[in-house]
């Protein structure tokens, strides 16, 4: 029998409320276990005291058993200090999500086309580029004509 130290949910409807439960590894999340070993409400502030509530004499009692504690409790018991800490490598931590990257490229097209037309109205005095503005949506205007007779 695989047993394992886990989290079975109760509360309602988006307020969740977990018990700590040693469980054979084969039943249902929130169906049967051997023994509950304590509480874990997310919905408390990270600091508040009854946030985890364990037994810690039955949770070593189990872990001594060979039952394996699950992510999340061996973060808890990593926490209480019963566990020692394991080196856990996010790599992808600090990278920004896939939108986020297309906005910041878009930005990026913008400054350089941005930064482009400024350089561009520097070389040119400002005298000569005035009529070369008018004239262009003039003769289109003309072309626009001709396609449509």
């Amino acid at each position: 029998m695989a047993m394992k130290i886990r989290l079975a949910r109760g509360g309602s409807k988006k307020r969740p409320f977990y018990r700590i439960v040693a469980a054979d590894s084969r039943m249902p999340r929130d169906g049967r276990y051997v023994e509950k070993l304590g509480t874990y409400n997310p919905l408390l502030a990270k600091d508040a005291e009854d946030r985890v509530v364990m037994n810690m004499e039955r949770v070593q009692y189990w872990l001594g058993e060979g039952a394996q504690p699950t992510d999340r409790i061996s973060r808890f018991l990593e926490a209480a200090g019963v566990l020692p800490k394991k080196d856990r490598a996010n790599l992808k931590k600090g990278t920004p999500g896939k939108a986020a990257q297309d906005r910041v490229e878009e930005k990026a097209a913008k400054a350089a086309a941005a930064a482009e037309a400024a350089a561009e109205a520097a070389a040119a005095p400002a005298v000569e580029e005035a009529p070369v503005v008018e004239e262009a949506p003039v003769e289109e205007a003309a072309t626009e004509e001709t396609a449509t007779e």
